[in-house]
Order: C-alpha cells, then sequence, then structure tokens
C-alpha cells in the first residue's frame, strides 16, 4: 500500500461518510493510479438501497472512481490545500455487476488529457478481477473559498 487513509485525508476534502477511497495501492504521477475501497454493510446508503438487498449505488461507484481521479491529479496542483477538483461530466457510465457488503472494490484510473483546469480520465472498477464499472470522467480544478463565511453553517 503506498498511501492509507491518514495520508489520503491530507489529500482530498472528502469526509465521512463521503469519503469513498480507503487505500493508493499504485501511482503514476500524471499517468494512473489504483485505488481500494472496502464496501461494508454499515455504510447509510444501505439502510435504503435496498432493504433486504444491499447495493451500492452506481453513482457513488462514479464517485469514489472520480475520488482516486482527484488523489492523483491533487498531486500535481500547487497549494492544492487552495483548490478543490469538480466532477463535472461522465460518458459511456455503464455499471456491469452489483457491488455489494462485503466487496472490495479495485479503481483504475487513467489520465486521458490534462489540459489547464481541466482533466479527462478514463475509470474502471473491478470486485475481484471481474468488471462492475466503468466510465469516462472529466474534472475541474477551482479555487476554494476559505474565508470564514463559506464555512459558516447556513441557518
Amino acid at each position: 500500500m503506498l498511501f492509507d487513509i491518514n495520508d489520503i485525508q491530507k489529500v482530498l476534502p472528502h469526509r465521512y461518510p463521503f469519503l469513498l477511497v480507503d487505500a493508493i495501492l499504485e501511482m503514476e504521477r500524471l499517468k494512473r493510479i489504483v485505488g481500494i475501497k472496502n464496501v461494508t454493510f454499515n455504510e447509510p446508503h444501505f439502510t435504503g438501497h435496498f432493504p433486504g438487498k444491499p447495493i451500492m449505488p452506481g453513482v457513488l461507484i462514479l464517485e469514489a472512481m472520480a475520488q482516486t481521479g482527484g488523489f492523483l491529479l491533487l498531486q500535481e496542483v500547487p497549494d492544492r490545500e487552495k483548490k478543490l477538483i469538480y466532477f463535472v461530466a461522465v460518458d459511456g457510465a455503464r455499471f456491469r455487476r452489483p457491488v455489494v457488503p462485503g466487496d472490495q472494490l479495485r479503481m483504475e484510473v487513467k489520465v486521458l488529457s490534462w489540459r489547464g483546469n481541466f482533466c479527462k480520465l478514463e475509470a474502471q472498477s473491478t470486485v475481484g478481477g471481474e468488471l462492475a464499472a466503468e466510465a469516462i470522467l472529466m474534472c475541474k480544478t477551482v479555487d476554494r473559498d476559505l474565508s470564514p463565511a463559506a464555512e459558516a453553517p447556513s441557518k
């Protein structure tokens, strides 16, 4: 393992229950990354998706792949604590098998292009070597508003 959950939290701004990457196994700067998501029954979405037949929502699989790619991209962003990477588009998403509690989701993400603030990624997720999901993800680096007003909860 290259990076554990503590290392990941130093780079990604996401936190429970929305941090969907548990470890980084492989990484080639500017090229590719492999991350792991351990799927557990106590995750909040399983109470309603679906009672008696828990399945990880496809949008969360896409988000987990995007976060894995975001970890790779943020390695190259100066002042990354002042930036966010927004997930802005998805193309060709396909879900090949259900992801259920007890599965270990392996997310492989490759950089297809990176121009300025925009990046295009090819992502695949597998469980036990079997393809679970795939998509082309687009993202954009933006400035993070760190002012006290931006951090204050709305009433």
